[in-house]
């Protein structure tokens, strides 16, 4: 534009000599002004259209290239929040029952939402600024060089200055932040809990005391996020006042050069400053990026406790696939703890293929822990189980749970259609098959009076349907699955005497000629089993068949003459 309006100390006639890496600036800008001298020479509206393409070229591409540069950093930046939340269900899904027994399940589900987010804002957000803010830098520091080297250096003294005072503001933010994401998951906690015993919170009155709980939660939550926010919105301010006390210091050094020194020429200063500013942006730019990336280093280690921990139950490197069951199940001298006291001491039973064993008792007498070790979803402290004389240890998980149905006390069904809950048995199997399931179940004579029989939904955790009919459904999804061995958890204990009768019949059709080990509340269910195990403390008291224990006349005589049945 100088050269436009004619200045004749700018105009350049003669074309620029290149003679060097030193002499590339004045090289760059002479032959700029030399072309344009020519232009303007013969049409100053042609050079004048030339410069004005010039700068629309310019920012066409500027912004051109920076969308483009957003568009593909997207699909980076949610691939890997989608890689996260992928890996950290797998873990989910993969670590033991143990694991939640000592967690809340409000703040894994905190870790796999919010803190996630988290981690994408403060992160995945800087991605751009990796290369983006480093480069402007470099270049620019360059350019200043070039005009400068004494003033450069001046400027890079104050800079990591600035940038350590900078951090002091932002090192208490992890441990903020940290406070804030836990208490979320307290907070999720909470209001699972609620939506999960809405009946009993109103049954008894209590939402009064439940509301306090959340509130006192979502007050800690207010007070925490209002520490961390503050401090964050430090950040601006703090690195504005360093920004403007360097121009200063700049400003008061550069303009000795200036007008004292005479060593330095005006315009060329005034260049200089812009270029310092430019720097100041990308500088604080980075620092505000430090101050997320220590927000989001709290919701990281949240995420990484869980992705890091190693699973007790994981497969052995050589473990091996069961595809069939041909003798019997061995528990030899099992002692096992949950935590302090042992739950079962020195137990030993065998199971014969195509028995039916039966364990009773009074309530934690460790009757279900043997369900979860058979199943795995516990190890044995002590001695062994094993199927056809191999340690479950030495086989894979996936292998030893397709050998087995398992058929709760809870009915756990999901929030989708019967057929798709069914399907969970046996994924390829035909809508026939499912029926005929069903109707070993008994659950055939409801089902088909839905409105949308099999593929009727049935509600979150099954709620549409009573107790006994979710429990059918349960025993269904079992016998669809048509597994060697059976494990009925107290099975029968949440029905209706009128139910019972219908699934117990159904469960000796489905258990005849099948290993079956049943556990058992209510004696009614398992007078016709091979063998009858009477447990107390852990320990076995008495074994045999229902008649033989009868006439011992010991625990298992006055469990039944507690329970009245026909």
């Amino acid at each position: 534009m100088q050269v436009l309006f004619d200045p004749e100390d700018i105009k350049v006639t003669e074309k620029p000599v290149y003679t060097g890496i030193t002499n590339i600036k004045d090289y760059a800008e002479n032959s700029l002004n030399y072309f344009i001298t020519n232009v303007a020479g013969t049409d100053k509206m042609q050079a004048l259209i030339i410069v004005i393409c010039l700068v629309l070229g310019l920012f066409i591409l500027k912004n051109l290239f920076s969308y483009f540069a957003m568009y593909f950093i997207t699909f980076l930046r949610n691939g890997v929040l989608k890689d996260i939340r992928n890996t950290l269900y797998d873990k989910i899904t993969e670590l033991p029952i143990s694991f939640y027994s000592e967690k809340r399940k409000g703040d894994t589900i905190a870790r796999m939402t919010s803190d996630v987010l988290e981690i994408q804002h403060s992160f995945l957000s800087i991605l751009e600024l990796i290369v983006r803010e480093p480069l402007t830098i470099i270049f620019t520091l360059i350019f200043m060089l070039a005009l400068s080297v004494k003033l450069t250096i001046f400027v890079l003294i104050f800079i990591p200055v600035s940038g350590f005072l900078i951090s002091l503001v932002g090192k208490s933010l992890k441990k903020k932040s940290d406070r804030v994401q836990k208490e979320q998951g307290v907070l999720l906690s909470v209001l699972e809990e609620t939506l999960g015993g809405l009946k009993v919170i109103k049954g008894f009155n209590s939402e009064a005391y439940f509301t306090e709980k959340f509130e006192e939660s979502t007050n800690r939550h207010f007070k925490f996020l209002n520490s961390l926010v503050n401090r964050n919105n430090l950040a601006k301010p703090v690195s504005e006042v360093l920004g403007i006390g360097i121009i200063s210091v700049l400003l008061y050094y550069g303009g000795r050069l200036v007008l004292v020194e005479g060593s330095f020429d005006g315009p060329e200063f005034i260049t200089f400053m812009a270029l310092a500013y430019n720097i100041l942006t990308p500088a604080k730019a980075i620092s505000k990026a430090s101050y997320n990336v220590k927000q989001g280093n709290a919701a990281a280690e949240r995420v990484l406790e869980i992705l890091e921990t190693e699973s007790p139950l994981k497969d052995k490197p050589n473990a091996k696939d069961k595809v069939d069951f041909t003798t019997n199940i061995d528990i030899k001298n099992v002692n096992f703890k949950y935590e302090n006291d042992y739950v079962l001491k020195d137990f030993s039973i065998t199971v014969p293929k195509g028995q039916s064993v039966a364990l009773v008792g009074q309530s934690g007498s460790g009757k279900s822990t043997i369900a979860n070790l058979v199943t795995r979803f516990y190890d044995v402290n002590d001695g062994e189980i094993t199927i056809d004389g191999v340690d479950i240890r030495d086989l894979k998980k996936k292998s030893l749970r397709h050998l087995m149905g398992l058929v709760t006390q809870d009915s756990i069904l999901f929030n989708d259609t019967i057929k798709n809950n069914i399907l969970l048995g046996k994924q390829d199997a035909t809508d026939q098959e499912i029926i005929e399931a069903l109707k070993i179940a008994n659950a055939w004579e409801f089902v088909k009076d839905l409105p949308k029989g099999i593929d009727t939904n049935i509600g979150d955790s099954g709620n549409k349907l009573s107790g006994g009919q979710k429990q059918r459904l349960s025993i269904a999804r079992a016998v669809l699955k048509n597994p060697p061995i059976m494990i009925l958890d107290e099975a029968t204990s949440a029905l209706d005497t009128e139910s019972e009768r219908l699934v117990q019949s159904a469960l000796e059709n489905m258990m005849l000629n099948r290993t079956s080990l049943v556990i058992a509340h209510r004696l009614s269910t398992i007078q016709n089993a091979d063998k009858i195990v009477v447990m107390h403390r852990g320990e076995i008291v008495e074994v045999g068949k229902h008649d033989e224990l009868l006439k011992l006349n010991g625990t298992y005589k006055k469990l039944v003459d507690m329970q009245s049945f026909e």
